[in-house]
């Protein structure tokens, strides 16, 4: 039986699809899900997937998200500590990755937080903007699924 670290998620994680307006990602199945107007909430424990389409006239750059996204990510984010921010090819094309570190919400339980690791892609197509932006605490060993969200992401 596999054990995993808190944060690190099952190399036996089932996914199931989510739609949203114009697009489709695959999450982790039984994660809670919480909605919101421009897209959804998907956690588990310290782990989350955060997916928010929105409209952009253009498409995003290192640069426009360095300038405009990073500051109030930074502003909103307690222990935030920059990371990198490169474009990265996907299955659905070209997006704008951001890197960062940042404490995670309370737990309403334990009053503790954690040190998360972000993983924060832009995707652009025809005026809309979709961001997906994975959380795990810092540590966990999420590289595989967190490829598996990102390269599942289509444009519907």
């Amino acid at each position: 039986m596999e054990s995993n670290p808190p944060g690190d998620i099952p190399d036996n994680q089932a996914f199931v699809p989510y739609t949203g307006a114009g697009f489709t990602v695959t999450v982790p199945e039984g994660w809670a899900r919480s909605s919101a107007a421009s897209g959804a909430v998907f956690s588990d424990k310290y782990n989350s997937i955060t997916v928010t389409a929105t409209p952009a006239a253009q498409a995003p750059t290192p640069a426009s998200v360095r300038a405009n996204d990073l500051p109030k990510i930074a502003a909103a984010s307690k222990g935030y500590s920059a990371g990198t921010v490169t474009t990265v090819h996907r299955t659905a094309g070209v997006a704008v990755l951001a890197t960062y570190h940042a404490y995670s919400p309370v737990n309403p339980v334990t009053g503790k937080v954690a040190n998360e690791a972000v993983e924060r892609y832009t995707f652009w197509r025809a005026g809309t903007s979709v961001t997906l932006t994975l959380s795990a605490p810092v540590g966990s060993d999420n590289v595989d699924p967190w490829r598996k969200v990102t390269d599942s992401f289509t444009w519907r």
